[in-house]
């Protein structure tokens, strides 16, 4: 993690951020509930992209191949879990698609736009 002054709570604003990205993944759906076709995979695509913005936007760029694997290990784990689940979800290899689809996304936004933006919130932060 870079070193950050308010570094406990970037670290449960992830934490409440993974956490939520795994209940949203593993919360059981009513089957009722009308959702355009394939408009998850969209859904799949932006997590990704903003998780892969938030994680590099804390770590040096030469972690960023440890936000890659976290966040591909999490997209594969949740969907596995969703396979196993049987409960009103499934899993789908179309979503690990756009998981990793979303990741690079925002790997390539980070190394070219956003990357390490936490200290400079923490230095406006702290001007205001």
């Amino acid at each position: 993690m870079l070193p950050l002054a308010h570094a406990p709570a970037w670290l449960v604003a992830s934490l409440l951020l993974i956490a939520g990205v795994v209940f949203g993944s593993l919360a059981l759906i009513s089957p009722d509930l009308p959702l355009p076709t394939h408009f998850d995979k969209l859904e799949h695509l932006a997590v990704y992209t903003g998780l892969a913005l938030w994680f590099t936007g804390l770590v040096q760029r030469r972690h960023y191949w440890t936000v890659i694997l976290g966040l591909a290990v999490l997209g594969l784990a949740l969907e596995y879990l969703q396979f196993t689940m049987h409960r009103g979800r499934m899993g789908d290899p179309w979503d690990i698609a756009a998981n990793l689809l979303g990741i690079a996304a925002g790997v390539t936004l980070a190394v070219t736009r956003t990357g390490g933006w936490a200290p400079k919130v923490e230095a406006w932060l702290g001007r205001n």
